[in-house]
Order: C-alpha cells, then sequence, then structure tokens
C-alpha cells in the first residue's frame, strides 16, 4: 500500500491559493522516486468553509480517501503553501507508525496566547499544552491507527462548530492547530517529533527571507540549506508576499529536474 501526501488545495475566495500549484507539483515530482508514495490534491470541501474552515476539514482525510477507494498505510496531511525539495528524504520511514509532526518553532507570543486562549475557551479541565511541545499543524503524519483518533476530532469540530468559528475571531491565533494539540494531549496520542527539517517554518522571523529595504543580507535563497520543507507562513505584508517565495523557490529547485 501507498503513503500518502494529502495537500488541501480550495479556493477560499480571495486569490489566496493561487499559489499552491507550485506545491503542488512539488510534492509530485518529489514523489515520483519513491515506488510507494502518492499525493492526492484536495480541492472539495466536506463542508462549505463558511461553516467550517478548510483548515478542521483536513481531518476528515480518511473519510476522503476511503471515498475515493484509495488505499494507504501512512498519510501526511501538509499545508499547500510549502515546496519541498527535491532530494527531501523519504520521511514516512522515520515516523515507526506513530503520528509524527514537527515541533513549531515560531512567534512565541502567538503559540503562549494561543494555548492560553483555546484552551481557557475549548479545554478549561485540561492542563495547558506545553510551548515546547507544541507542533505545527502544517505537516502531520497519521496511519492507520490512528482513525479512531481523527473520528473523535471530527466530533468535536462538528460538536463545537460555531463556537470555534466565534473563537477564531476573537483570539486570532489560529483554527484547528491549537485545537488538536490539546485533543492529542488530551487521548494520550504519543507524538514522534521530527526534525525541523521537515517543517522549516516562519522564514521571515528566522531571517531566511530577503525583504528590499529591510535585510541587510544577500538576496539568495538561504532557506535551501537549513531544512528540506519550506513551509512560506507567518510572512508579513510586503510585495514579496507567499507567492513571489513560492514560484521563485519552484523554479529554483525544479527548473532543471
Amino acid at each position: 500500500m501507498a503513503d500518502i501526501v494529502f495537500i488541501p488545495n480550495i479556493p477560499s475566495g480571495d486569490n489566496r491559493n493561487s499559489p499552491y500549484h507550485y506545491s503542488v507539483k512539488s510534492w509530485k515530482i518529489w514523489s515520483e522516486q519513491f515506488n510507494n508514495v502518492k499525493v492526492l490534491e484536495w480541492t472539495q470541501p466536506v463542508y462549505p468553509p463558511s461553516q467550517l474552515k478548510i483548515t478542521l476539514q483536513r481531518y476528515w482525510v480518511y473519510d476522503i480517501l476511503d471515498a475515493n477507494d484509495i488505499e494507504y498505510d501512512q498519510v501526511l496531511i501538509v499545508d499547500a503553501d510549502t515546496i519541498v525539495h527535491p532530494k527531501c528524504p523519504n520521511f514516512f520511514s522515520e515516523t515507526d507508525g506513530k503520528f509524527s509532526a514537527v515541533l513549531n518553532n515560531g512567534c512565541s507570543e502567538w503559540v503562549t496566547r494561543s494555548i492560553r486562549d483555546w484552551g481557557n475557551n475549548l479545554f478549561p479541565d485540561e492542563p495547558k499544552v506545553k510551548p515546547w511541545r507544541y507542533f505545527n499543524g502544517g505537516f502531520q503524519i497519521t496511519s492507520r491507527s490512528h482513525k479512531p483518533f481523527y473520528d473523535l476530532v471530527k466530533e468535536f469540530y462538528s460538536n463545537n462548530r460555531q463556537t470555534i468559528l466565534e473563537l477564531t475571531q476573537k483570539i486570532k491565533a489560529g483554527t484547528d492547530q491549537t485545537i488538536i494539540n490539546y485533543l492529542v494531549q488530551k487521548e494520550s496520542i504519543k507524538v514522534n517529533y521530527l526534525p525541523e527539517c521537515y517543517n522549516l517554518q516562519d522564514l521571515f522571523r528566522k531571517n531566511l527571507l530577503f525583504i528590499p529595504g529591510h535585510s541587510w543580507f544577500r538576496d539568495e535563497l538561504l532557506f535551501l540549506d537549513a531544512g528540506w520543507v519550506y513551509h512560506f507562513n507567518a510572512i508579513p505584508q510586503n510585495p514579496r508576499h507567499v507567492s513571489y517565495w513560492m514560484e521563485r523557490t519552484f523554479k529554483e529547485l525544479y527548473t532543471d529536474v
């Protein structure tokens, strides 16, 4: 059976997903070097996004795979604002069948506030998630053994849909990421933490993106030497936003592939 790379790519009406085809192309090319890795681009929401954010709907992944008669072993749920390096190793071999993710290594203010506010509102009786155990939701590897947990996640989202929508606007610190961290902790799901190279996040804060008028270093893609999967999240508004970096990165890595 194949290991699946599952990429949500659903238009939200604001043209946000316009560069995401570069992500899908990079993952498809990367997967071709492995006999048992397949890519599934998900383009049809389960619920209208106004009712349930797409980031929450990705936890219906096993329903989507089963409905399309897709055989699978492990499944990577990965954000569509990522580009994978063509020489990236097969990380599926590093999971030992466990729920696997990468620690969130970005804005500590955002993380601690998100943990506090989502925890106070949805998990008042649960110990606060430790920031140093808080994983980024944009790269999660699961297996068949986690299907019951994902059923629980879906039930939680369905039962708290309206509350989550309201809190998303109130807290302004994520949609699903902190919730899934709490549910993993609450259900005692053992997490296999993979190295940051497989989800190199928050590139702007790491001074890995050259922004004219802001950066003092040379205009080059330094992050290509810092990891294997590049996650273009948390980039402040400027002329070189997500579309620019995804296009430039893809063309530099894949023009001659």
